[in-house]
């Protein structure tokens, strides 16, 4: 079968993979739909120390089951489905709490293990994620929604908050998407006028240029100078970090999605006074996936506007090389393999 590979930093090419054989409790799929995530972007660029090469990426699926393993029940050949990408250890103190998207020994698809990006491949039965509601389209963008909509469960959002979003990519509408399925208000930031129009489409409310506007001066005209209720921020840079800090309210929720590459300094004193909740938060779990299916079933999130260009299989290799020159022109990508 055909498969992307990413060789080594800088280099993806389309190659030939010997086909899977699903074994007891798997089933086999043919995948249909992919994105490409930005943690394929960062093993491009060599800048995911948790990737080795080479690497298949890919594990934003939309897939149709063509064969079953030996003893699966409940699933039938010709079914559409999406997959929770997350392998978990189950003994780790993060499993025993039953939070296994964040599980130490955690292997996702396309990072510390081979993805999806090619024409088959096996999953186990309890990783499949199905709606008879949603395209194949839509299947392959529920797993990068998930991630926005757990970090809105990890900030506890409620229908009384005002939260901002730091950054307008992918991560950050589902982010947006999120706060807003929970009838919060959400305030989008960016440095990219272009990202206004779909954050506002995503459920944002108002929306913030970071470099040419005092985000400061902003955040309280737009929160009567108290400062966004949560403030999650989905870039990984030491300069948004510091600023979710700052700009959150008294009593306020911080929440981090990516981390920064560098060292950042904070005014701890910050911390103490404001008495922050400060979060991470890591991939999804199964309910974070059902929150997103059914909000994708309601038929009011922007498709079209969220996903840049769909591109051939055989077309992926450029379309990588395409959005490392120009990261800021894309919100996501997706590729076609039935094209």
């Amino acid at each position: 079968m055909k498969a992307i590979e990413i060789t080594e930093p800088g280099k993806v090419c389309l190659s030939e993979r010997e086909m899977p054989i699903p074994q007891a409790g798997e089933v086999l799929l043919k995948i249909n739909r992919i994105g490409y995530c930005g943690s394929d972007l960062a093993a491009f660029k060599g800048l995911n120390p948790l990737v080795t090469y080479p690497r298949v990426p890919g594990h934003e699926i939309g897939a149709t089951i063509t064969e079953l393993g030996e003893g699966v029940s409940n699933w039938s050949v010709g079914q559409e489905v999406s997959v929770i990408p997350y392998i978990s250890c189950g003994q780790c103190s993060a499993c025993e709490k039953e939070r296994f998207n964040c599980c130490m020994n955690n292997e996702t698809w396309g990072v510390q293990r081979d993805g999806a990006l090619c024409e088959y491949a096996t999953a186990p039965v309890e990783k499949l994620i199905a709606s008879e509601n949603l395209s194949l389209q839509e299947l392959a963008l529920v797993e990068p929604l998930t991630v926005g909509f757990h970090a809105v469960a990890r900030g506890q959002v409620t229908p009384s908050d005002t939260v901002a979003v730091i950054g307008c990519g992918a991560i950050g509408l589902g982010v947006i998407a999120g706060a807003n399925y929970r009838n919060a208000r959400v305030i989008a930031i960016d440095i990219e006028d272009s990202k206004a129009a779909v954050a506002k489409a995503c459920g944002a409310t108002e929306f913030v240029n970071s470099r040419t506007e005092n985000v400061s001066e902003r955040l309280k005209e737009l929160t009567a100078g108290h400062g966004p209720d949560v403030i999650i921020e989905a870039v990984g840079h030491p300069l948004t970090y510091q600023m979710a800090v700052e700009e959150v309210c008294f009593a306020g929720r911080v929440v981090y999605i990516g981390w920064a590459k560098a060292a950042i300094q904070y005014e701890t004193k910050l911390f103490v006074l404001k008495e922050l909740d400060i979060r991470g938060s890591r991939n999804a779990l199964p309910v974070d996936f059902e929150a997103v299916i059914a909000m994708l079933e309601a038929g009011d999130f922007p498709l079209e506007t969220v996903i840049t260009k769909t591109v051939a299989l055989c077309d992926a290799p450029a379309a990588m090389d395409a959005w490392a020159a120009d990261p800021a022109s894309i919100t996501k990508i997706q590729i076609n393999l039935d094209a």
